[in-house]
Formats: C-alpha cells, sequence, structure tokens
C-alpha cells in the first residue's frame, strides 16, 4: 500500500452497473474478471449497448466469458497500443452521457484514462478497477523516456540505462509512475534488484 500522503497516486475502486444509453469497457487480462463481476450485478439488457475493448495478453480464457454477456461490441487486440486508435475513435464519436469502465493494470488504466481525459472526460466521471499485476509504467526524468512493465526496484531505464529509483509519484499526464537515477553521485554503486511490483 502507498503512503496516504502521496496524494497523486492513483486511487482504485470496484465497477459498478451506471445507468445510462452506452456503456465503453477497456480491460487487459484480469480486467475481464471485473466487467463479468459488474455483469452479476447489472440488470438485464446492460450489455446489449456496450462496447467492450479487450487485451487479453496471455489470459485469452477471459475472452469466452466476455462474449457470453453479448456485448454490442467486443474488439481484441494484442497491446494497448494497437487498441489506442479504437478507443479515441470511439471516444471521438461517443454521445452525451457515455459510461466509461477501465479494469486490469495500472498501465492500462492510466492510458486509457489518458486517452479518455484527453477527449474531454473529466476523470471522477470514470469507473476504474485494478486487477492483476502491480507491474508499473515508469518514465524516466532524465531522458524521459517510458519503460513498461516495471516489476523491480531498483528498475533499468530501457532507453537510456540509468538505474532508476521508482518512486510512488504518479503523473496522470504522462499515465507514468517517475523513476529517478538512484545512484547518480557513484555509478559504481548498484544496490540488488528486487521485484517488489509483480
Amino acid at each position: 500500500m502507498a503512503a496516504k500522503s502521496i496524494i497523486s497516486r492513483p486511487v482504485y475502486g470496484t465497477l459498478s452497473p451506471q445507468p445510462g444509453k452506452h456503456h465503453l469497457f477497456v480491460a487487459d487480462a484480469d480486467g475481464a474478471l471485473a466487467i463479468t463481476d459488474l455483469a452479476a450485478k447489472a440488470p438485464d439488457g446492460f450489455f446489449a449497448n456496450a462496447h467492450i475493448i479487450f487485451i487479453p495478453g496471455n489470459e485469452s480464457q477471459h475472452v469466452a466469458a466476455l462474449e457470453a454477456l453479448k456485448p454490442a461490441q467486443l474488439y481484441q487486440g494484442p497491446s494497448f497500443v494497437s487498441a489506442l486508435p479504437r478507443l479515441k475513435q470511439t471516444l471521438a464519436n461517443a454521445h452525451m452521457g457515455l459510461r466509461l469502465y477501465l479494469a486490469g493494470t495500472e498501465g492500462l488504466i492510466g492510458q486509457a484514462m489518458q486517452a479518455a481525459l484527453e477527449a474531454g472526460i473529466d476523470h471522477t466521471s470514470i469507473q476504474t478497477e485494478h486487477r492483476g499485476s502491480l507491474a508499473r509504467r515508469v518514465q524516466c526524468v532524465h531522458c524521459k523516456g517510458i519503460t513498461e512493465s516495471v516489476t523491480t526496484q531498483p528498475a533499468t531505464c530501457s532507453h537510456c540505462g540509468l538505474l532508476l529509483l521508482v518512486r510512488d509519484h504518479y503523473s496522470r499526464r504522462l499515465a507514468a509512475f517517475q523513476g529517478v537515477c538512484i545512484n547518480a553521485e557513484d555509478r559504481s554503486e548498484i544496490p540488488p534488484a528486487e521485484e517488489i511490483f509483480r
């Protein structure tokens, strides 16, 4: 658990069905379980006007459960990057009252939230539920490169190679945690990496 004093740290809830004509779900891997849990509480016909954008990763067994919900549209993509144009187009064509639900890893939630904010959706009106890996998306404050799926502390920047202390400070604008060089004064000091964001 992150310290409560870190106000930039995202806080996630539990998805719940909201009244509305159109529902957009964006999920990856175990995020599908948050959608099926919501479905158990949803009224009949809830998914008739739902659009699900799902990035299964290694969790392809969840696809059948999502198909069983009979959504109006179900898109499966190999990565968030490949699904992003579809998400942006869907948000651009959205009508007032669209309900947006994001579920899965912090990387997916952050990037989908970023796309929604760019489309003019207020972040307080978006439901989020974290499911699955705690791996972090980290921006190196030195080279500005983004390293995906960071699980260790410290971590190596995939762009400039610096050894980074992964901070709990989160940038909503970048959809990433901040990483700062841990051994700037003496590069020969290399603390052992510990896997803590699993």
